[in-house]
């Protein structure tokens, strides 16, 4: 009996994808009007779609003018509106032209969830109402966005303290390189959150809170190295990021060289967010496969998903000393039935100066056997060649990282397997 459940199990599957491909023509059918209006308007146009009219409930302004001259435009399945339902993150792909550039690829954000973005909306409103309705243009004015007015000098950790991950714990240091580097205003270069105008205030303080992606991306730009996609511009509540690449699962079943390569820059990319000459610790919360991306040309790995990132001011560390922060802070591993799941306290690494949490982060989520993702186990690094299994070292390594059994061993083996990945990547030119 047992041996004709693959065969049912088999029949079905066939049989909803079967329903799955006749709804979908069924749906293609019944919007065959909306389907040719979709291909003959560009959308990011319309100022409704992008959310421009609720400003200064908003990301910002400074790509308004590429939007509405229509150098930017949807790719194809972006523009069927009926498909939105499978794109739950507003994640779009479009290309942006410029008259002696040409075209490219870029992606555009909406930062959240139709869901989300509605939810803010309303805590707006009721805040400024009592109602979860209202206009949402004057209810700015009358909420906390609007609290800091022109005669506040500077955004201080008492005001925004909380707000996101971002500020989790913010120093004054980080909150001064926020403003400085703010990207949508054309007065940027000061740390004087006066210099600001009120609707660029309010716009600063709305993406610190609902999502502060585009502020990680400009406080800290890929221009000056670091791994996170180039942030473009804003217009309405649509953001515009570079195009990186395919995404990091797509090079699941690489061969075995490129994936050694990807591992060791991935490993690189928690070291530099770790250690680096300025004293900010940034700490990846929200490691999967989805969230890295692969440049077509360089190969390079870069952060394409920041909203999750606890940014630690070392130097304010050392300076409050608070308790036990000259300690070694070492993660928890533990196993659970999720992807991409990891234990941590943003407390604790607001708190530490040395901390091991990007490099747990990678190697359970990413290199080690504990890593899942879509279904698929082993991490990046499976199935290696016979030689490399048989050694043991590379599996002694990503396990002392992902699950140490030693005191501080993760830091000791996370030094290592940058060394032991470095070494293999350049045996294998």
């Amino acid at each position: 009996m047992l041996r004709f459940v693959p065969l049912k199990l088999g029949r079905l599957y066939r049989c909803l994808k079967l329903l799955f491909v006749v709804g979908l023509f069924v749906i293609l059918l019944m919007n065959t009007h909306n389907l040719f209006a979709s291909f003959q308007k560009n959308e990011l146009t319309d100022r409704r779609f992008i959310n421009l009219n609720k400003c200064p409930a908003c990301f910002g302004t400074s790509w308004c003018r590429k939007f509405m001259n229509g150098q930017i435009s949807l790719e194809t399945w972006g523009r069927l509106r009926f498909l939105d339902v499978f794109n739950v993150k507003n994640v779009f792909f479009a290309q942006y032209g410029e008259p002696r550039e040409g075209t490219r690829r870029i992606v555009l954000k909406r930062l959240g969830s139709n869901q989300e973005l509605a939810d803010i909306d309303q805590k707006i409103c009721k805040r400024a109402t009592g109602r979860p309705r209202c206009d949402l243009i004057q209810a700015m004015y009358k909420t906390e966005f609007a609290r800091l007015n022109g005669d506040v000098r500077l955004l201080t950790p008492d005001v925004v303290e909380g707000w996101s991950d971002l500020v989790h714990c913010p120093s004054q240091r980080l909150l001064d390189r926020i403003v400085r580097r703010y990207a949508e205003t054309k007065d940027s270069g000061s740390f004087l959150l006066k210099n600001l105008k009120d609707t660029e205030r309010m716009q600063l303080l709305m993406t610190l809170a609902f999502n502060p992606e585009p502020l990680v991306l400009q406080s800290f730009p890929s221009d000056e190295g670091w791994p996170f996609a180039k942030y473009l511009g804003a217009c309405g509540r649509m953001v515009a990021v570079n195009y990186v690449g395919e995404e990091l699962w797509s090079f699941f079943n690489a061969p075995w060289e490129k994936r050694v390569d990807l591992a060791k820059q991935l490993m690189d990319i928690a070291e530099q967010l770790t250690n680096n000459d300025f004293d900010f610790a940034l700490y990846l919360l929200d490691v999967s496969f989805d969230n890295f991306a692969v440049g077509p040309r360089d190969g390079k790995v870069i952060v394409v998903d920041a909203e999750n990132v606890v940014v630690a001011d070392k130097r304010l560390i050392k300076q409050n000393k608070p308790e036990n922060y000259d300690v070694w802070y070492e993660s928890k591993f533990e196993e659970c039935d999720k992807e991409a799941c990891l234990s941590f306290s943003k407390d604790m690494l607001c708190s530490r100066v040395t901390v091991d949490h990007n490099y747990y982060a990678i190697c359970q989520n990413l290199l080690s056997r504990y890593a899942t993702w879509r279904g698929s186990s082993g991490g990046l690094l499976h199935d290696p060649p016979a030689d490399i299994a048989k050694d043991g070292q590379l599996e002694t390594l990503l396990e002392e990282c992902a699950n140490p059994k030693k005191r501080y061993g993760r830091f000791q083996a996370a030094k290592e397997l940058r060394e032991y990945l470095t070494q293999l990547s350049g045996s294998a030119r």
